[in-house]
């Protein structure tokens, strides 16, 4: 497993202080404040509950850090590593009411992008063998972007584009709206910053034959089947133009996606990743 850098403390900050802000509300946690003396201090045990890959760690420790810098949150697990039911992923050891207040909010990272990460390496363990990579979306969870990407990336996967501004993207409305693909990546060609990648989407083999010629970095092949991405590939291999990165995008699940790969394509992005990942059912106990 390769080890991932954290993210900036001024992206993931944000995201902390607005679940901690939702979940104390105006009075914070009235429960534990009534029933735990100022004093008590114990320690808590976070364990997974059943099988896969771990995510969210940062921000489960910033969590406590945040709600009471005293608590100390010992890693015993990090992003990326395999977890099977009973393994011991952190400690959390100091005042009880910050031990159960900042809870919820760490368990929640933590299920949320161990998710995540879970899923996206089983479908890169499907597309194993091959050269395809498995690329997340922009469909994520407003506000949680980064951390879910970072979760993409701890299962195996790579990002895709991070925000708009990170690359030019023409999709269909683009292209209707321009007025064609000829006048779309026309004024693209014309305008555009030369430092900056061009992904064109296509969803017939007569817009893939005609968009080459514009040599963009990357065309993104939508809704084709494993036959006809095979076309694609085998059309883009034969032209004498620049070749692009192909991606596939749509109709993509777990039964699928072995023989999109097996086309020939570099990426296949999938939107399921990050918007319907199932929670990951993770613990925090006292043993």
């Amino acid at each position: 497993m390769t080890q991932l850098p954290p993210l900036p403390p001024t992206v993931i900050e944000p995201m902390v202080r607005r679940a901690l802000d939702e979940d104390f509300g105006n009075s914070g946690d009235l429960t534990a404040n009534l029933l735990v003396p100022e004093t008590a201090r114990g320690k808590l045990y976070v364990r997974a509950r059943e099988t896969g890959v771990l995510a969210g760690m940062q921000a489960a420790k910033m969590t406590y850090a945040m709600v009471d810098p005293r608590v100390k949150f010992v890693t015993k697990k990090k992003d990326g590593a395999a977890l099977s039911k009973g393994t011991l992923v952190a400690t959390v050891e100091g005042p009880v009411r910050a031990l159960l207040s900042a809870e919820r909010v760490a368990l929640n990272f933590l299920g949320r992008m161990s998710g995540v990460a879970t899923l996206t390496s089983e479908y890169v363990s499907l597309v194993k063998g091959t050269d395809t990579r498995i690329a997340a979306t922009r469909k994520t969870t407003p506000g949680l972007r980064a951390v879910e990407k970072q979760a993409v990336l701890a299962g195996g996967g790579f990002t895709h584009r991070e925000s708009l501004s990170a690359a030019i993207m023409i999709k269909d409305n683009h292209i209707a709206l321009a007025g064609g693909v000829d006048k779309a990546l026309k004024a693209i060609a014309k305008n555009a910053d030369h430092m900056t990648r061009v992904s064109v989407e296509v969803d017939t083999l007569a817009q893939l034959e005609k968009v080459l010629k514009y040599a963009p970095d990357v065309v993104l092949l939508d809704n084709m089947g494993a036959e006809k991405l095979a076309e694609a590939v085998a059309i883009v291999e034969a032209s004498e133009h620049r070749r692009p990165v192909l991606e596939a995008s749509g109709g993509v699940n777990l039964d699928t996606v072995r023989g999109l790969a097996e086309s020939g394509v570099d990426v296949i992005s999938i939107g399921a990743l990050t918007h319907s990942a199932p929670n990951f059912d993770m613990g925090m106990d006292d043993a």
